[in-house]
């Protein structure tokens, strides 16, 4: 897929803003905290890397000082912050991230309440007025998850309409067990989403996990399958595959320093978007994934930090 247009693309990401506290190491009270969450960091690397797009966060946050914080991190990286919906009722979104001795990283989560949760339901009804004049919206199966099984329905059926109208829909099927009350469920709805695709970025990983499929070939031919003819399937390490079978495989080397994998895939999205929105092949927008998702593992955190 090509969008063309006269002036600067609009791109919307959609999903949760989250608040993130990292502890360093065992035993370490003093956290780090920061602003993170999949399709926020694809938010901030597609600007990154294409400046000259216009890159909108949609959600919904709090009114709270975290909230506050958070949004200005966003504002600081570029993204449009216009569309994000602030209730007063309810918090961001938590997440701790725990360092043992060995290195290894555990996730707690406190979630279940996050104001993201509410995102296109307002007193009238459902609305989607802040997914309106973008030429391409992106979001992920986390996005779905967090939002009530007919709000979702209904953010399909709108992006059908919005794909007649010319609207490109870039989807990632990041799979979140926890997220879900049955695996059957993800699979139904996230299958649903790959029918509404222009551009796929899935993980082999993550859609072998939920589909059951155990070699390479039969994920490549079930997503191509759904109509999927635009994306890349990641694979890590290995490299990316084009959905495209008329695109030829690259060689891609592997991270020289693996440090913490945290975004690598998010940050990935975001590279290989900005190269196709810039009018760049999809030999090119592989490489360029690639080569920030190579990066990115080589230091801890969704973003390099300063020093």
């Amino acid at each position: 897929m090509k969008l063309k247009k006269d002036g600067p693309l609009r791109v919307a990401c959609v999903g949760e803003a989250m608040i993130e506290l990292s502890f360093r190491g065992p035993g370490q009270s003093d956290p780090r905290i920061a602003y993170a969450g999949d399709t926020l960091n694809t938010a901030i690397y597609l600007k990154r890397a294409l400046p000259a797009a216009e890159v909108a966060y949609v959600t919904a946050m709090g009114s709270d000082p975290f909230s506050d914080a958070a949004l200005a991190f966003m504002r600081s990286e570029g993204l449009d912050t216009a569309r994000i919906v602030r209730d007063p009722a309810r918090l961001p979104g938590l997440y701790a991230i725990t360092t043992d001795a060995a290195g290894e990283r555990s996730f707690h989560y406190w979630r279940e309440a996050s104001a993201a949760r509410r995102m296109f339901q307002a007193e009238a009804g459902l609305s989607f007025a802040a997914l309106e004049g973008f030429d391409l919206i992106y979001l992920s199966a986390i996005t779905l998850a967090i939002l009530p099984e007919p709000v979702r329905g209904a953010l399909a059926d709108w992006l059908a309409a919005a794909r007649g109208r010319g609207v490109g829909f870039a989807f990632d099927s990041n799979w979140r067990p926890r997220l879900w009350p049955s695996a059957a469920a993800g699979r139904d709805w996230i299958a649903r989403f790959w029918r509404l695709t222009d551009i796929g970025l899935p993980s082999v990983d993550d859609e072998q996990a939920l589909f059951g499929e155990t070699e390479e070939a039969a994920t490549l031919a079930r997503l191509r399958g759904y109509g999927l003819a635009a994306g890349a399937l990641k694979r890590g390490a290995k490299g990316p595959v084009p959905l495209d079978p008329a695109v030829a495989p690259g060689h891609y080397p592997p991270a020289e320093r693996v440090v913490d994998t945290t975004a690598a895939g998010d940050s990935f999205n975001g590279a290989f978007l900005a190269a196709l929105l810039d009018g760049q092949d999809t030999a090119a927008a592989l490489a360029a994934g690639h080569a920030q998702a190579r990066e990115v593992v080589g230091f801890r955190g969704a973003f390099r930090e300063a020093g």
